[in-house]
């Protein structure tokens, strides 16, 4: 899988298929749309595309009391990369690409400098400043440049519906095998374990970690055990030394 960071200097993509959006979590209903993304590139010869953000939006737009997001950008790329995805690009999300129209962000980056064909979207898809672009805008003002929307309806599992914001009080409720049905994988946590067995991770201010209290988990596919502190400190125990970054998987 290949990361680009920025519009600058992207390559030619071949009949680029693409998805945006924050994919915190990249839970069971995003892959539903991944799916989508690289059925539709392989029916056309293309590369499948996702298109995310770094920071995330509520950071640059002051307005993060109380985020916490269930996946780093790290934790994000792996599980993009494990979905089978071909490129991904991370969009700097600063004020003023924030203050870009509908207009603007289609016809300048989605067009012009990715040269995408076909964009797959969400059932409540909003994008441009203040949110004003919706499947209606993208149907409607992409033919007019050649780009082609599809529409990919609300999922469910198990009867329930799938969003990151219920996933989030899953786990913060300590429900962690309900909110890994729903994201369709255990929920990890990548960092790396000094030789006290503290472990450093990014993004300690916005990563949701589950409950304090001590669990069994998986390190590095080793089982052990990690006790989450209230300060939001994390502790392994009985694992391999390990050599580089580490995955817990709760």
């Amino acid at each position: 899988m290949r990361v680009f960071r920025g519009f600058d200097d992207l390559p030619h993509f071949a009949c680029g298929v693409a998805t945006i959006g924050s994919f915190d979590g990249v839970h069971s209903g995003h892959r539903v749309l991944l799916d989508t993304v690289e059925r539709l590139a392989r029916e056309h010869g293309g590369e499948s595309i996702v298109l995310t953000f770094e920071p995330h939006p509520r950071i640059t737009l002051g307005c993060a009391d109380g985020l916490r997001l269930l996946t780093t950008t790290d934790e994000k790329l792996m599980l993009l990369e494990r979905a089978g995805v071909d490129n991904v690009i991370i969009i700097p999300f600063t004020l003023e690409f924030s203050r870009l129209s509908p207009q603007q962000f289609l016809e300048e980056y989605i067009v012009g400098k990715a040269g995408i064909r076909y964009l797959v979207v969400g059932y409540n898809h909003h994008f441009g400043h203040d949110k004003s672009g919706d499947f209606n805008y993208l149907a409607s003002t992409g033919g007019h440049l050649g780009l082609q929307v599809v529409q990919v309806p609300q999922q469910l599992v198990d009867k329930s519906k799938v969003s990151s914001t219920i996933i989030r009080r899953l786990i913060s409720d300590g429900n962690i095998a309900e909110a890994d049905k729903l994201l369709g994988y255990r929920y990890i946590l990548i960092g790396k374990v000094a030789a006290d067995g503290y472990m450093d991770y990014p993004d300690h201010k916005y990563k949701l970690l589950p409950p304090a209290g001590a669990y069994e988990v998986t390190v590095n596919g080793h089982r052990a055990e990690a006790t989450i502190y209230p300060d939001g400190r994390v502790r392994v125990e009985g694992m391999p030394e390990p050599t580089g970054p580490v995955t817990i998987e709760f």
